[in-house]
Order: C-alpha cells, then structure tokens, then sequence
C-alpha cells in the first residue's frame, strides 16, 4: 500500500480536522437539508435543536473513540465502526427517554446513515493516509524486520540516508542493544536524530504494529509496565459486576436453553467444573457449559485441538459462538475472574508453560478473564509455540490495559462470537 502525500489530504489524520468536517456532514449538512429556511434564520424548534446538539455530541463521542481505538494495532475499520456508532447512538437515546427531550426522529435517522458512511470512509482514509514508511537497520533482533508486518519499509545496508530520494521516512528502527550497532550506525542515529527524523527501539515498533510484547530479559521490561493501576483495576472489577447483572436478563434465557440441549443429546453433567490458575497463581474453579464427552480427559488434561473429535455436536456449536463461557459470570460476580484479561489455565500445564516460556508467571498479575486480547487476535493455542505466542498477546494487554482497550476487546468478541473465530 503507497502511502498518500497529497498535503490537501494529509490534515486528514489531525483530530481537530475530522472533528469540524464530521460536524459539517453529519449533524449540519442532514439539518440544512431538512430545516433550510429555519436553520438560516437560526429559528429552530425544541425538538430541532435538541436533536441538532445530540447529532452534535454524537459526533464528537464517535470521533474521539474511533480515534483512540484506532491506536491500537491490527484492527480493520468495518469492525469497530458500526459497533461504535451503535454504542454512542443508545447512549444518546437512552439521554433522550431519561430527560423526554422532544426530538425529530427523522433527522437522527439520517444523521445516523451519514455517520456510519462519513466514519467508515473517514477511518479507511486515515488509516491510508497514516500508513507508515519506515527504515530500518538489519542488525540483532532486526534482521528480517520488514516481513514483521506489511507496511512501506527501507532497509539501511550502510549508514547513510539519502533524504533526497526519501524526504518522507517517519522513523528509523533498530535494534539499540544489538553490540554489532557501531559507532558510525550510533554517529548516524545521533545525527538523524538531530534533524528531527524519530530512532525507535524495536520493541516499540514490535508492540505497536503486531499488538504483541515479547520478553526476552527481565531488564527489557519498563520499571512496572507489567503491573497496572490498581485504581483502573478496582474500577474495572466495579464494571464487571455491572455488565454482568445488566445482561441477565438475556444471558440467563439463553444459559437455560443451552442446559436443556445438553442434557438432551446425552445424560452427562450440564456444567464442567475445574480447576484453574487465577490472579497471583491462586486456584480457583472454573465453570462452563460441558462441550465435550463426558471421557475427554481419561487420559489426562489436553489442549483443545482443530476438529477436535472429544468435542460433542451440542458442544460444536456453542464452543463456536463461545456461549460454552457464559457459566464463568459467576466467577465474575464471585470475584474470581474479569469479563477481559488472559486466559485462565489448567494448573498441569501452568507448571509445564513455566519451564519454557520465558516469564509465563507474569500474566497471573491480573485477573484471568471471559475474553482476552490472545483470544480474539490470536484465538485459542493448540500447542506449546502457539501458547508461546499467546503470551506475547497477554503481555500487550497487561502493559497496555485500559477502558479502551476493554472496549475494543468487548467489540471484537461480538464479532468472533457471531464469526466462530479460533474456535476448538
């Protein structure tokens, strides 16, 4: 993909930009179309202007969040935007019934298309526009760089940077530990840092273009990057609660119905209960609707593989759609788990991974959760390499854990649940 350097569409990637043109189109544009001769004698109604400023507000929330999730890596516009829009349109509706604003609903109806069009082109846009074009140093760990992830990438074989040919670098990557990095690369870096072109250490641009964080040495990791506010984690745990007593009304219907089709295809246990590693390697008992013969581990505890033959037709089905997961909201509300964090393991293969995957310890610093950032890039980890990988995710999500990220988590297990995605 070229990345586009018309310096017209170029303000597109500046907040402040898509803010006033999103203002422009989607709360102003519908208004002038239906209200022309009241919205030029500035002579609206009520129930004009409380939609006009809703329309409004709805801008601002969408661009704001589309902006702060597009942040982080690997995430594909239609996915997240039309969610997005969903969320803030019933937060403003439910704004509407609380306070029984007058309203034209005919004009939000309109608002609403133009928003998902203007917010999806917008995004596409953005995200072509801020497409990278970096250069990179061949050296330690940044050797093969350029086949991390496809994006505008210019191998450095020597120490210099022609900024005629290329007046547009965003960035050099190296390595910065790698000791064949000499001193005319460092005399290069210096300089190029001198005139304003960004060095970034490999790992940055690692974490922010694949969502991974490896570890290689303890020293690596940033002085508490793995240990999360726990004021946001108290906040989240409150949220949890809340999420989980909102949804009942829906969820348990749907836990009854599943139940029934279990016991109807064979007599075994509805719920399978088991032991797994929680917050600080504490044991706890997880809970989730039996997907499997009730046989599956006589010969001890496996991972759950493709095509997995011990998985029953009942279980298939709501392994696919994750409805298997929906028992372990009482390991919410008990405190055990959150809705988001890594995934709890068995303790068999906690003691295993601990023997060959450096600092596997590390992702019982917070809660194991429903869903998790491994789980809906990644999908589950058949085997020791794919759990090695697994971890990177986990580590991403530890160091990088917020409301937002939650959010995107949340919105993407809606889309795997409804695609199957790295089911077992």
């Amino acid at each position: 993909m070229k990345k586009i350097h018309n310096p017209i569409l170029s303000l597109w990637r500046y907040l402040p930009v898509r803010l006033l043109v999103g203002w422009l189109v989607v709360a102003i544009f519908p208004a002038m179309w239906r209200w022309t001769g009241r919205m030029l004698r500035w002579d609206l109604l009520d129930t004009q202007l409380n939609s006009l400023l809703l329309a409004s507000v709805g801008v601002v929330m969408v661009t704001l969040a589309l902006n702060r999730l597009s942040q982080f890596p690997g995430q594909r516009a239609l996915s997240y935007v039309l969610p997005t829009l969903l969320g803030v349109v019933m937060l403003l509706s439910a704004v509407l019934l609380v306070f029984r604003l007058p309203y034209s609903l005919y004009y939000l109806a309109f608002a609403s298309v133009f928003g998902f069009v203007f917010f999806l082109l917008s995004y596409m846009l953005e995200q072509k526009i801020s497409q990278p074009f970096m250069a990179y140093i061949p050296l330690g760990r940044c050797q093969d760089f350029d086949k991390v992830i496809d994006i505008n990438w210019l191998k450095l074989e020597k120490p210099q940077l022609d900024k005629n040919l290329y007046p547009n670098i965003d960035g050099i990557v190296a390595d910065l530990s790698s000791p064949y990095l000499d001193d005319s690369w460092q005399h290069f870096l210096t300089e190029q840092t001198l005139q304003g072109v960004p060095v970034y250490n490999h790992r940055q641009i690692y974490e922010s273009l694949t969502g991974r964080s490896p570890i290689y040495h303890l020293y690596e990791n940033d002085l508490g990057s793995l240990l999360p506010s726990q004021g946001y984690l108290f906040v989240k745990q409150c949220l949890d609660i809340l999420a989980v007593l909102a949804v009942a009304p829906i969820v348990l219907p749907i836990c009854l119905l599943t139940a029934l089709a279990i016991r109807l295809e064979n007599s075994g246990k509805v719920i399978f209960v088991q032991e797994r590693v929680g917050q600080g390697g504490k044991l706890f008992k997880i809970y989730k609707f039996r997907s499997m013969t009730t046989d599956a581990e006589k010969h001890g505890a496996k991972l759950a593989q493709q095509n997995d033959a011990r998985v029953t037709k009942v279980g298939k089905f709501i392994r696919k759609t994750r409805i298997d997961e929906l028992p372990q909201f009482i390991n919410v509300l008990k405190g055990e788990m959150s809705l988001i964090g890594p995934r709890p393991e068995q303790l068999s293969f906690v003691k295993t991974f601990e023997k060959s995957i450096p600092f596997y310890n590390y992702r019982h610093i917070v809660k194991p959760g429903i869903s998790g950032w491994a789980q809906v890039t990644q999908g589950y980890a058949g085997n020791e390499d794919e759990t090695a990988l697994k971890i990177q995710y986990d580590f991403f999500y530890i160091k990088n854990i917020s409301l937002m990220l939650d959010i995107l988590i949340v919105i993407k297990t809606i889309q795997t649940m409804l695609t199957g995605f790295g089911a077992r």
